[in-house]
């Protein structure tokens, strides 16, 4: 499509309370059309589809039928079966995050997508957080990173544990300002309240030699989502919950001087002001989707980035239940 075209037609499947969400922005997008919605519930779909003046589609083939795009919120373990229908439509899919239940499904998604020559990207939606595009241009030469995100319990997204619900967005963030996937991967996860780790921590190690720090908790008291990042010219923290942002750099040019006074080594750290324009993340990513629809920029994130974040994501819950395993064995007798 041209910059000029017109709107981009557009559906949800599945409308529970992440896909009503993409519902209400589809509908207030000047680049979209919402034509309708579908779900296995019929009267939940009817409901949605009545606040948003839109039609409820009784099958999922009529809804691909009137759409050029849509985007899939069903349950993860639904998450192929829906897009090989959506590619055998021929229409695009901003599917949700994580891209799959399984790695191995996950590049069979890729497959399909390519074959059918449909454009597939992945609801990573903290990328828009306005907190981190912000400051995105000054994430460089990053050294270290620590990531804390709680949450607090919520009956849904249970067929999931904490990482793939959760600290998935951290990795995403982290691979994303890497630019590459970790060596060694080790992981501890806890079971509280559902059958799935709902706490986990992951040290990520990476061949550049840096090191993330990533805890994700569903089972909180409190709302956190803050990111810090170390790097070896400036520190940045990032609180993509409260939309703030601190930002320390170093004056290289006042530590260069050959007589150094201790007063001028605290002179040389500069605090920045950071500006973070109101918006709110899942407005900017499917924007961003329907846009490149239309050739006006690169979408969401490509398939390709939650396929790669899924596969961390795998190796954090196989050391977690390696680990779990030994809590079973009793100590060895010390003699």
């Amino acid at each position: 499509m041209s910059a000029t075209a017109a709107k981009v037609r557009v559906g949800v499947w599945g409308v529970g309370v992440w896909g009503e969400k993409h519902a209400r922005v589809y509908a207030g997008l000047p680049e979209a059309e919402l034509v309708g919605v579908y779900d296995r519930d019929a009267a939940r779909a009817a409901e949605i589809a009545a606040r948003h003046g839109v039609r409820r589609f009784a099958d999922p083939d009529e809804l691909l039928e009137h759409c050029e795009a849509v985007s899939v919120a069903v349950p993860t373990v639904a998450h192929l079966e829906a897009f090989e229908q959506v590619a055998a439509a021929g229409r695009h899919a901003l599917v949700e995050k994580p891209i799959a239940a399984t790695l191995a499904e996950a590049d069979r998604m890729l497959e399909r997508a390519r074959r059918a020559g449909v454009t597939l990207q992945v609801g990573q939606v903290e990328r828009f957080n306005p907190t981190l595009l912000a400051v995105r241009e000054n994430i460089g030469r990053v050294k270290f990173v620590e990531a804390h995100r709680l949450a607090l319990f919520q009956p849904r997204s249970l067929d999931i544990d904490v990482v793939f619900d959760l600290m998935i967005h951290d990795i995403d963030i982290v691979l994303q300002a890497i630019g590459a996937t970790p060596e060694l991967v080790s992981a501890v996860g806890v079971a509280v309240l559902s059958d799935t780790e709902d706490i986990a921590n992951a040290r990520l190690e990476f061949a550049n030699g840096c090191v993330a720090n990533l805890t994700a908790s569903r089972v909180s008291q409190e709302r956190l989502r803050r990111i810090r990042f170390f790097q070896d010219d400036a520190y940045l923290s990032l609180d993509l919950f409260e939309k703030r942002c601190d930002y320390l750099s170093l004056d290289r040019a006042a530590l260069a001087a050959p007589r150094r006074h201790p007063l001028q080594l605290a002179a040389a750290i500069q605090k920045h002001d950071v500006t973070v324009e109101p918006a709110e993340p899942l407005t900017l990513e499917l924007q961003a989707f329907v846009r490149s629809l239309r050739g006006e920029g690169s979408g969401a994130a490509p398939a390709q980035a939650g396929r790669d974040a899924l596969a961390v994501a795998e190796q954090v819950r196989t050391d977690m239940r390696r680990r779990a395993a030994t809590w079973s064995i009793p100590p060895t007798p010390v003699s």
